[in-house]
């Protein structure tokens, strides 16, 4: 990072959902690049290849879904002999496992990427400011989510926001790189509307939409700064997520499995994806889900912790078979097969398996979901009854969710939950408003890298996996509160001393910080 030597492999790449007319670049000296739109277009999408760069352990193939779900209390290790997935899997994780190195390398080079397009489109001459702006901004959303990320797995972290800078750096307060991730989304809210046509792009609504994210796990840090303006970044959590709504670009769409349908990438639900496409960068979450294919003598690589999970949803939810499913149709032998072991379903796509020429297992082409519009509208909900309570606006958002989830597209009819409940929910304390959003973001997010970021901002992990993991689990004997965390990459340290590693990582015994924080 240190020289004018700009590493970008592969430049042509698909996750941002452009097609370049250009030839693979190895290295681009920067100080002789940036000389036209096109050069910057090139730079950009560099930026958005890190988000599936490295293969397997890249951020969104399927680190997300290995940190953000094999760390939850439904999902464990199967047949995977890889022991960074059973180290995750078990709640054993190293300071040398290779998704947490990969997780901390892979998006400081995205945000060095970014940082570089930033500082040399900001000082160009040859732009309008319109085109400019975009650029800079489109950059700026990129940065803004990969620190979102950094922030969230390990806490603390070196603040970088130029080209050669970040050698010897200590680790900056959370609070300070919240701040900077604001900063960069509420200048991406300012892309222009024609810059951005798909929603594997940057824009001011999948800009807004992370900022709601941002305020309302900011909120929940118990940081210095959080701890006393916790009111307000609540309340600023529901006004990025109006900005959103009032957009009126977005919506629920009525078949829920559809927001994973490879002819359906552009669904007005999806806020932000990421793009896969076989042979580039594809989605190795569709293969570890269902890596068994229609077989029942061993476990896909992320296998249920047992079958609870699918009775947890009502037999009247479109989600439970879209999320979850103990039997699919076998279009190659035109049978329903019945799984002894519930598998995960959103990135199986049985039909292309029936193709025998197929080169791939299914659901590698299938986009993943950074941002939805369920999301927004259970953020708002969330948030909303945090500053005021259970008010008619919280339940309009959280409603219209539990709405879409009982509608049968099929039937085109809106159903009901099947044990008597009522669909939408009225009367609510605030408590128990808060436990209806939480219980409603389990199930709406499976599989979605979602789950450990959730169960962490809400300081229940620990609790969670103790009430249901079954206690002669791996995942149960292993997990406590240092897991709120992922270990700074061992790596790192050596290059840096001034990095300190995270509670609980270096053989500590005493002074849990988080137990002291009430989190449990």
């Amino acid at each position: 990072m240190k020289n004018n030597i700009y590493t970008l492999a592969m430049l042509i790449v698909l996750s941002s959902c452009v097609d370049l007319d250009q030839t693979p670049i190895s290295t681009i000296d920067k100080d002789d690049f940036y000389k036209s739109e096109s050069d910057i277009r090139v730079a950009l999408n560099g930026v958005y290849q890190s988000l599936t760069d490295g293969g397997m352990n890249a951020p969104w193939n399927d680190e997300i879904i290995f940190l953000g779900d094999l760390q939850s209390e439904y999902a464990r290790r199967g047949t995977a002999n890889s022991p960074a997935i059973t180290e995750i899997g078990n709640f054993a994780i190293t300071p040398t496992n290779a998704f947490v190195e990969t997780a901390w390398n892979y998006r400081y080079k995205a945000i060095n990427r970014a940082n570089i397009l930033i500082d040399m489109v900001e000082n160009s001459d040859f732009l309008s400011e319109e085109l400019r702006d975009n650029y800079v901004g489109s950059a700026k959303f990129l940065r803004a989510l990969y620190y979102f990320d950094l922030v969230r797995y390990f806490g603390d972290v070196p603040l970088v926001l130029h080209d050669g800078e970040g050698e010897a750096e200590p680790r900056t307060s959370q609070d300070d790189v919240y701040r900077q991730i604001v900063e960069d989304l509420t200048i991406a809210e300012n892309i222009s509307e024609s810059f951005a046509s798909l929603s594997s792009e940057a824009s001011s609504g999948a800009a807004s939409g992370l900022l709601s994210k941002v305020f309302i796990t900011w909120a929940q840090s118990d940081t210095e700064y959080s701890l006393t303006h916790q009111t307000e970044l609540y309340q600023k959590a529901v006004e990025a997520a109006d900005r959103v709504i009032a957009s009126g670009k977005y919506d629920l769409i009525d078949k829920f499995i559809d927001n994973w349908s490879l002819d359906k990438k552009e669904g007005k639900e999806l806020i932000f994806t990421v793009e896969h496409k076989f042979g580039v960068n594809r989605n190795i979450t569709g293969h570890c889900v269902f890596s068994t294919g229609f077989d029942n003598n061993k476990l896909p690589v992320i296998a249920a912790v047992n079958n609870n999970l699918y009775y947890e949803f009502d037999k009247n939810d479109q989600r439970r078979d879209a999320s979850v499913t103990l039997r699919l149709y076998d279009p190659s032998k035109d049978v329903e097969f019945i799984f002894e072991r519930l598998r995960f379903r959103k990135y199986i796509d049985t039909l292309y398996m029936a193709n025998e020429s197929a080169p791939y297992i299914s659901g590698q082409n299938t986009s993943s979901s950074v941002i939805r519009y369920a999301d927004v509208l259970l953020v708002k909900a969330e948030a909303e009854n945090e500053v005021n309570g259970p008010t008619d606006v919280a339940y309009e958002a959280l409603n219209a969710v539990r709405q879409r989830a009982y509608y049968d597209p099929i039937a085109n009819t809106q159903r009901q939950p099947s044990d008597g409940t009522p669909l939408l929910l009225a009367g609510l304390s605030k408590e128990e408003f808060r436990s209806a959003v939480q219980d409603e973001r389990y199930r709406e997010f499976v599989t979605e890298g979602n789950r450990w970021f959730d169960l962490k901002r809400w300081h229940i992990l620990v609790k969670t996996i103790k009430s249901k993991v079954p206690s002669d689990d791996l995942k149960y004997q292993n997990i406590t509160t240092r897991n709120y965390y992922l270990p700074i990459p061992d790596t790192q340290i050596d290059l840096n001393p001034n990095l300190i590693q995270n509670w609980g990582y270096a053989g500590e015994t005493s002074g849990d910080p988080y137990s002291a924080l009430g989190w449990e």
